[in-house]
């Protein structure tokens, strides 16, 4: 008997207002996907769908109150691949990653590039990798921040390598890549949409791409795989999450929905105009992957003693 109220309300899902809670500031790469997204997914559910910016603490404040609300799907986060890092930087986290928190789909994905300054020699990532080799510590790497993913995913690379460099941190992907471009750096890993103006005008040099399949943007720029460093992936993404305990059913509602958005060829070209790709998922797969990154990169900060983040 107990169920039946949560069958009955799955059937009847959607029938009021659904508030997608982006945990960041407006403007930012989460906010533009669930903006646009939200008028498509309005239309497919035939109710409407508000954005709600909910920013604070790198994301804690708006993900902590989408895992306290009612798990019914009327109110779900749009997150970025930094939530799968968060739970590595903060051991007091107000809400379990994995266990409060439940896959709807991915939105959208990018693999990050491996970029060097324009001052650097190396043409490709094996030449990076020796020239690191023979200078051990002194090539230094631009971050977004001390608890950023890019952080995470150089560390796994100078293990995977055999190499060390030093981290250069600052306060979000604008300073780290001025500081490539300024020779304060000499390597980085950052975003498509970060990085694209600066390739076009020569000033940085792409020499790896993050992805398992090379970037459309970049179909001459072989994977970080490809370079000698079989299965290494480096990805950024956005995706919808719902509280834990949501009905299965609605989901799949929300999934069917964000599917058939996703395929259209209007909202690929608006994706692609923000330097990434359309991708949906199955919830199962998007949260196996949440799991396996979450398990990754807690691994690599006990490895490397990351500083937790700053709140």
């Amino acid at each position: 008997m107990l169920m039946l109220p949560l069958a009955a309300h799955a059937q009847s899902y959607p029938n009021r207002v659904i508030r997608i809670v982006v945990p960041f500031p407006a403007g930012g790469l989460n906010d533009n996907v669930a903006r646009i997204v939200q008028p498509f997914l309005q239309e497919e559910l035939g109710q409407p769908v508000i954005i709600e910016n909910r920013s604070g603490a790198s994301g804690i404040v708006g993900t902590d109150y989408v895992a306290k609300s009612a798990p019914d799907g009327y109110t779900v986060a749009i997150v970025a691949s930094s939530h799968s890092v968060t739970p590595a930087t903060n051991a007091k986290l107000p809400y379990d990653t994995v266990r409060d928190l439940t896959a709807v789909s991915m939105l959208v994905r990018d693999p990050f590039l491996f970029i060097v300054g324009e001052q650097v020699p190396a043409k490709t990532l094996a030449e990076f990798v020796a020239l690191a080799k023979s200078q051990p510590g002194k090539l230094n790497y631009s971050t977004p921040g001390t608890a950023s993913q890019t952080r995470f995913v150089v560390e796994l690379f100078d293990e995977r390598a055999g190499i060390k460099m030093t981290e250069v941190p600052y306060r979000g992907g604008a300073p780290a890549m001025l500081a490539l471009l300024s020779g304060e750096a000499q390597f980085s890993v950052l975003s498509t949409q970060l990085s694209s103006p600066q390739i076009a005008g020569g000033k940085i040099r792409p020499i790896a791409s993050g992805g398992r399949e090379r970037d459309g943007h970049f179909p001459n720029v072989p994977t970080v795989a490809e370079s000698g460093f079989p299965g290494f992936e480096a990805l950024q993404w956005v995706g919808m999450l719902a509280p834990a305990k949501t009905p299965k059913d609605v989901i799949a509602k929300l999934n069917g929905a964000l599917t058939k958005i996703l395929a259209r060829p209007d909202v690929k070209e608006k994706f692609t105009a923000q330097g990434v790709t359309a991708a949906s998922s199955s919830p199962e797969d998007f949260q196996t992957l949440i799991e396996t990154e979450v398990k990754q990169w807690t691994e690599v900060s006990q490895r490397t003693g990351a500083p937790p983040a700053a709140q």
